[in-house]
């Protein structure tokens, strides 16, 4: 009868096991802190050094934008002034979507067809803060377009992204070119 006794205290000694490590885990798990919300954690740049920069050394006024709500989140930032001085300011929307800002002295048909990932040139245009912005649809990126920025010939400003044309425009507003 002895072995009886010694399997007894086996199984009640791996039960109690057991309940250290679920009371453990459950331990875990409320003190480590966990996102619920499933979206990704997004770090807002500052992008004043890349902007100073590409603004002294960009031959059309590079344009960011001034007065956007703080909900709008800036992501990612780059001026290549090598590759046909190409300015990218990209926002994070309040609402999920992205928006980005793009400039360049590319040949404007690939710059477009780049920054907008595909769109094509509408007949639709609109008036935003003192510019005619002519509407590109249809590709990964709906997209505002702007050619010869403020007279600079071969300049092109490109707002494009996953937002509506209402958030583009609301980017495109808040632009100020120096």
């Amino acid at each position: 009868m002895a072995g009886t006794n010694g399997k007894q205290k086996t199984a009640r000694d791996m039960v109690l096991s057991l309940g250290v490590i679920v009371l453990a885990g459950l331990v875990m798990y409320l003190f480590i802190p966990h996102d619920d919300d499933g979206g990704p954690d997004l770090k807002r740049v500052d992008y004043t050094v890349e902007l100073t920069t590409a603004r002294r050394a960009a031959p059309y006024p590079v344009a960011a934008p001034e007065g956007l709500p703080k909900e709008w989140q800036p992501t990612s930032v780059r001026y290549r002034g090598a590759e046909d001085n190409t300015w990218h300011l990209g926002y994070h929307a309040p609402d999920g979507e992205y928006v980005a800002v793009g400039q360049s002295t590319q040949k404007p048909a690939e710059f477009i067809e780049e920054a907008s990932q595909g769109a094509r040139k509408t007949e639709a245009t609109e008036e935003i803060g003192g510019r005619t912005w002519t509407r590109y649809t249809g590709g990964r990126y709906e997209a505002l377009v702007l050619r010869d920025t403020d007279g600079v010939k071969g300049a092109t400003t490109v707002v494009a992204g996953t937002g509506s044309f209402e958030q583009l425009g609301e980017m495109a507003a808040a632009l100020k070119l120096a």
